[in-house]
């Protein structure tokens, strides 16, 4: 299966629930960046997510607060470096209590030094490793050599070890697309549990021309899409045609919201126009609507994962729900 029985059923049961109450808009995931702080400075990566200062990290107990507030069944942990984080277990161990799924978003440099033997693999626990490409196209978007060697030692000691790995892809303006059925050849052959292969997070404040315009995109993707079945690609096949140009979606930007050190990030993971501080301010003044027009300029190119995998479910037509299932078992 593509994901996990207990993951796909939880997942089912809440959105079920939702829709009995009512709800149009609710939180699928929440992105938890709990401190700012990296030990990469990655060439696509927003400035204010690598350069924080540690101590001005949120502490343990404010952000199971935000994720009490906001409610989502899942929470991906980002920043930042999330293994940086020094109460990262004792995070990790609050969410799982809480009955939430949780996805550590790392760059696995200290997998071995602060995971590893310290906080032991659970049904709830994946850990995301990004890896955007090969050894020379990977330390060269990490900026430091070495980091790919890294990767792939960590991928093999946590298959080893009982560990649930995904791998995060992302695709840039310059990313060979061959490279990267390549890379997932690699993966398959070492067991990797999921791939998800994204378009290239446009962050409102990396001015680099690196990231893919929307022919760009759909170029790219339509190779992706040649290929995608044969690989444990985690990608819905809904989103990989809408970023192929062979559908069109409105975005769900409420679907994955956003905590970090200044509060909840609005209007969406990429877009930082506003932070708040109260999960009611930021969840009933923000516009959704006008944000899931994409009628605004900063929306144009955008196609993340993050604003459009809901969009997928929550706009679905019974075929697309047929294909969804067959999808999901067939992986």
């Amino acid at each position: 299966m593509r994901m996990p029985l207990h993951i796909a059923t939880d997942m089912i049961s809440y959105q079920f629930n939702n829709s009995l109450k009512g709800k149009q808009r609710y939180p699928f995931v929440m992105m938890l960046e709990p401190l700012y702080t990296c030990n990469l400075t990655c060439i696509g990566c927003a400035v204010e997510r690598h350069t924080g200062k540690l101590q001005d990290r949120v502490p343990v107990d404010t952000c199971l607060k935000a994720l009490e507030d906001c409610g989502a069944p899942m929470v991906s942990i980002c920043g930042g470096e999330p293994t940086v984080y020094p109460e990262l277990p004792e995070l990790i161990a609050g969410i799982i209590e809480r009955k939430r799924h949780t996805y550590l978003c790392t760059n696995a440099l200290l997998l071995d030094q602060k995971v590893y033997g310290k906080i032991a693999p659970h049904k709830r626990l994946t850990i995301n490793i990004h890896l955007d490409g090969l050894k020379a196209t990977h330390d060269r978007v990490c900026a430091r050599e070495g980091v790919f060697d890294k990767v792939m030692e960590m991928i093999r000691a946590g298959k080893t070890l009982g560990y649930h790995l995904w791998v995060n892809t992302t695709i840039y303006k310059e990313t060979s697309i061959e490279e990267i059925r390549e890379l997932c050849d690699i993966l398959k052959h070492m067991k990797i549990d999921g791939i998800l292969i994204s378009p290239g997070y446009h962050y409102e404040s990396v001015k680099r021309d690196m990231f893919l315009t929307r022919n760009d995109m759909q170029e790219k993707f339509e190779k992706v899409l040649s290929w995608a079945k044969a690989y444990p690609l985690t990608s819905t096949p809904q989103f990989l045609e809408f970023a192929a140009g062979q559908r069109d979606y409105q975005c769900s930007p409420w679907s994955t919201v956003t905590f970090t050190p200044m509060g909840w990030k609005t209007p969406c993971y990429l877009i930082g126009k506003h932070y708040v501080k109260d999960w009611n301010a930021f969840w009933y003044q923000t516009d959704w609507a006008y944000w899931e027009s994409r009628q605004d300029p900063l929306c144009q190119n955008c196609a993340m994962h993050s604003g459009f995998e809901a969009s997928v479910v929550m706009q679905a037509k019974p075929m697309d729900m047929f294909r969804l299932a067959a999808w999901h078992v067939t992986g």
